[in-house]
């Protein structure tokens, strides 16, 4: 069965009409099967498509190596979860999508590659949907008859596979821009979120003067920072940094965020604070993430300040006359560690001293010769400031760090508090 120019013509111009006023990849693969059939006869069809991101090289998670299926004639339709060939591209269609080679297989009970989809099936017949010379896909045909499939079959099948890959590349593409489009508005909203969970403005305290800022590298970031109401009119100034970026370091964020507000209620004590959050956050964020913070406690009335760390780079307290100490006292970051004990530093804020409490985001930036910025630049600037208002100093760190890399965005969050007593 050898198909004539006329007959390529009119199968052109069918699938052309049937695929041209939809992007639905389903819809188009449906098609696609219907035209074959009265062409090349068949008990049983799959169209697959293969997943974009797919590579040989990587080791894929179940369903990630089809992205698109459409079967005819399976009784029941194989579970897509559990069948070979899709989750890992084995039998007859795999083999044909990985190798980009067509193949007849006269007795499939004699091929090793076979896997059984259906009890019926006797013989069968695959080509490869190509673009550019590389397989995205495979056509795939099963019969009840033993060689039921021969040469001429295979040059029309491939006929069909040829003529339907530019709706199927058009399809794909459309699919991803939807996933994108569907992705982008998630992230926006868990962006949304996300900034909802940072203070709106900044305390105002007699005698204190305090600014900060949080810009993510990405759209949604790891970094956090809050401002608590302690007993006794103190308050609380937490900076966190969650590992890792993007949705599920902002939800586990979100976690601890609850964490810190539920266990800093009625309490002042930092490091007891530290070690309760450090037990239950396995159980928020589960056991890919860590959270380092510097959290302090603030009285305004003494102008004492109580911090505790828990593996994050130390608050400083750069004095009026431009001396410069850290917090020394440092525990593991929380969740790595089951049980940790996390103690108090204390200090006294004198008129003029400046706490400064950031992320790792503001110390690791890298100018053109891979230098970091580090923490003794970031306590220069704001030495040589240290007269400026709170708002002014965060301002000094983001234009010196910002002249010191030779660029406006950020490879890490960056995150920065400052109080300054009055």
């Amino acid at each position: 069965m050898n198909l004539t120019a006329d007959q390529k013509y009119k199968l052109l111009l069918e699938i052309a009409q049937k695929t041209r006023d939809t992007l639905d990849l389903d819809e188009i693969m449906n098609h696609i099967l219907d035209t074959i059939h009265p062409v090349v006869n068949y008990d049983a069809a799959g169209v697959f498509v293969l997943n974009e991101n797919f590579s040989p090289d990587t080791h894929l998670t179940s369903q990630d190596v089809i992205a698109g299926v459409c079967w005819r004639g399976y009784h029941p339709m194989p579970d897509k979860g559990k069948d070979a060939m899709l989750t890992h591209g084995k039998g007859i269609s795999g083999h044909v999508i990985f190798t980009g080679a067509s193949l007849i297989i006269p007795d499939v009970h004699k091929d090793d590659r076979y896997i059984e989809g259906r009890k019926e099936t006797l013989s069968e017949i695959a080509v490869p949907i190509l673009r550019d010379g590389q397989p995205i896909g495979a056509l795939n045909l099963e019969s009840d008859r033993w060689r039921a499939f021969d040469k001429s079959h295979l040059e029309a099948l491939q006929f069909f596979a040829d003529a339907a890959a530019i709706a199927l590349d058009k399809a794909i593409l459309h699919r991803q821009l939807m996933e994108k489009e569907l992705l982008d508005r998630q992230i926006q909203m868990a962006r949304d979120v996300q900034l909802n969970l940072l203070p709106k403005e900044d305390p105002k305290i007699p005698g204190c003067d305090i600014a900060s800022i949080c810009i993510p590298a990405e759209s949604i970031g790891g970094d956090y920072y809050d401002y608590l109401v302690l007993p006794d009119e103190l308050l609380g100034i937490a900076v966190a940094d969650v590992s890792g970026h993007g949705i599920a370091s902002a939800l586990a964020m979100t976690g601890f965020r609850g964490l810190l507000r539920t266990h800093t209620r009625g309490k002042v004590d930092p490091a007891r604070t530290a070690r309760s959050i450090n037990r239950l956050l396995p159980h928020f964020t589960g056991e890919n993430h860590f959270i380092t913070m510097v959290y302090a406690a603030l009285d305004p009335k003494t102008c004492q300040v109580t911090v505790t760390s828990c593996g994050h780079p130390p608050a400083w307290l750069v004095h009026s006359d431009g001396r410069a100490e850290p917090f020394k006292q440092n525990g593991p970051g929380m969740g790595v560690f089951s049980r940790a004990d996390y103690v108090n530093e204390n200090k006294s804020l004198s008129t003029g001293d400046i706490l400064l409490m950031n992320t790792d985001g503001v110390l690791e930036m890298e100018n053109p010769h891979k230098e970091a910025f580090g923490a003794d630049r970031l306590i220069e600037v704001i030495r040589k400031n240290r007269k400026r208002t709170a708002k002014e100093l965060v301002l000094s760190v983001i234009l010196t760090a910002q002249a010191f890399t030779g660029q406006q965005t950020y490879d890490d969050d960056f995150t920065v508090v400052v109080v300054k007593k009055g």
